[in-house]
């Protein structure tokens, strides 16, 4: 089975400074994938290197068999991949219905239906529809970055912190609507600082540790792993 996302020997950094020293990573079709480790570890910029934003100084990435290492952002979602970006970065002064169809924009057909969808799948955003996205709280704004990624109709996708800044019960229910995505078959890449949680949903967990993978394994394995419950889960 052709994987859904691979990551082979990726090194890249900002100027001088090397940031990812030769990252290896795989997605199956899906599954989902939780990358944990302390600030500064290099998680942002593994996904910003896999969505473009960063260009890669060596190594490949793949997106369900093809080289995607050198394409444009845009190619790459219009590709099928789709990142939410750490910190929401919603368009603030665009309603919360003109956030959604800035996210359609590689799409050509049933962009209404796909609103809708979004809307059965957060239902906060369609009563907060016509409102300006800045006017959300930082609960709801996570919602609408996810949902406006969700209308592209991603293959593959990537989502930065998303519980970062939330109260405890709007974390509980941003991870309910990655478990739910999950259970469409969305392959997920989830970058998060609550290794707790991300681990506890995730199939496949990898641990990174100033630029390079330190450890892999099945998420529960590494939930019962001393070194993980030391660094990362307080335990």
């Amino acid at each position: 089975m052709t994987a859904a996302l691979t990551v082979s020997g990726l090194v890249a950094g900002y100027g001088r400074i090397e940031a990812l020293h030769g990252i290896d990573i795989e997605l199956q079709p899906g599954r989902l994938v939780a990358l944990v480790g302390a600030n500064g570890a290099g998680k942002t910029t593994l996904l910003r290197t896999i969505s473009g934003l960063i260009r890669a100084r060596a190594g490949q990435v793949e997106l369900l068999g093809d080289d995607i290492t050198h394409a444009a952002p845009e190619k790459r979602v219009r590709a099928g991949l789709a990142q939410v970006l750490e910190g929401r970065q919603v368009f603030g002064p665009l309603s919360v219905q003109d956030n959604l169809r800035l996210g359609a924009y590689t799409q050509r057909t049933d962009v209404a239906g796909q609103i809708d969808a979004m809307y059965a799948l957060f239902p906060v955003l369609k009563e907060k529809r016509l409102l300006a996205a800045g006017t959300l709280s930082g609960g709801q704004q996570q919602m609408l970055a996810m949902a406006r990624a969700l209308m592209s109709r991603p293959k593959v996708l990537l989502l930065d912190e998303p519980s970062m800044g939330l109260a405890p019960l709007l974390v509980r229910e941003v991870f309910n609507v990655i478990e739910r995505l999950k259970a469409q078959g969305i392959p997920i890449l989830l970058v998060e600082q609550n290794a707790h949680a991300a681990l506890s949903i995730a199939d496949h967990g990898y641990v990174l540790e100033t630029g390079r993978i330190a450890l892999s394994g099945p998420a529960r394995a590494l939930l019962q792993d001393e070194r993980v419950k030391a660094a990362y889960l307080g335990l």
